[in-house]
């Protein structure tokens, strides 16, 4: 999987400078290995709130989600959003065993800065694209820490995705086994599961989603499909209700659906009302 064949369809790396900070947001510089740093953003809606882990789909990088982080933090949900070697700013060249190797360091870090920080310890995986398989890879791996694993736009055989992208390596004698192998390792993995996938995804068709869903060992699990959304645009084919219906699987998850906490928040929303109120008629 490492071969330079396999290596130019995997990944397509772009480079950037750091790019302005966003409002609300930190960029972090967490270490993999020697001399290589990876570039990380972090939107920040409050330590108490549950954090994502993002990985994001290759050949994006942190910096394609400055418009996107800020809708994370307006429902409530902290994200730390990672780059991989050789994207973005960060240092290195990608390779299929830097991708998994980093993940386990990423993770670690970022429990370690929940940690330090005294955020909540609610965390959840998410992987879009080619990042399904650093969260999958996580979510096996430290499921007794986490909170629940997202995957949109996900991928459960490798196989058939690098044909489709160009390259055919079950010819040279790999097997699916020997590849990310998605399927096989979310078998393991019995944590709440949230999967979105595009109803008109061509570059990783349905049937991918659907496989990652039926092969899930967990007994929450639930596939949401965007309809007349492709690969590239369920955020801006779902547009609210995408960040509604993740905001809803955690809040499910951690309990913060419950009436109790409906009801706190009410009374908070309408102190704040209040508040106005009694602002505006002074």
């Amino acid at each position: 999987m490492d071969s330079p064949q396999v290596q130019r369809i995997l990944f397509h790396p772009r480079t950037t400078q750091p790019t302005p900070l966003p409002p609300g947001a930190e960029d972090i510089a967490l270490s993999v290995a020697p001399d290589v740093s990876i570039g990380c953003r972090l939107f920040v809606a409050g330590n108490d709130k549950p954090t994502i882990l993002f990985f994001h789909g290759n050949g994006e990088t942190v910096a394609d989600y400055d418009a996107i982080g800020p809708e994370y933090v307006r429902y409530g949900l902290n994200i730390l959003i990672t780059d991989y070697r050789g994207y973005g700013w960060s240092d290195g060249t990608p390779t299929f065993a830097n991708l998994l190797a980093d993940s386990h360091v990423l993770y670690k870090e970022c429990r370690k800065m929940l940690v330090e920080r005294e955020y909540r310890q609610a965390l959840f995986i998410m992987g879009r694209s080619l990042g399904s398989a650093s969260a999958i890879e996580v979510a096996q791996a430290y499921q007794e820490e986490i909170s629940g694993l997202i995957i949109e736009s996900g991928f459960a055989e490798t196989l058939p995705l690098a044909k489709t992208l160009g390259a055919d390596i079950a010819a040279i004698g790999i097997t699916e086994e020997e590849t990310f192998h998605n399927a096989g390792k979310i078998v393991k993995i019995t944590k709440p599961t949230f999967l979105l996938h595009g109803q008109k995804d061509v570059l990783i068709p349905l049937w991918q989603a659907e496989k990652l869903h039926a092969d899930s060992g967990a007994r929450v699990k639930e596939l949401q499909i965007v309809p007349g959304a492709d690969h590239n645009s369920l955020i801006s084919v779902g547009g609210k209700y995408y960040f509604m219906a993740l905001q809803q699987f955690i809040e499910k998850v951690t309990g913060d659906s419950d009436w109790r906490n409906r009801r706190k928040r009410f009374r908070q929303n309408q102190s704040a009302v209040d508040q106005e109120t009694d602002q505006d008629t002074r």
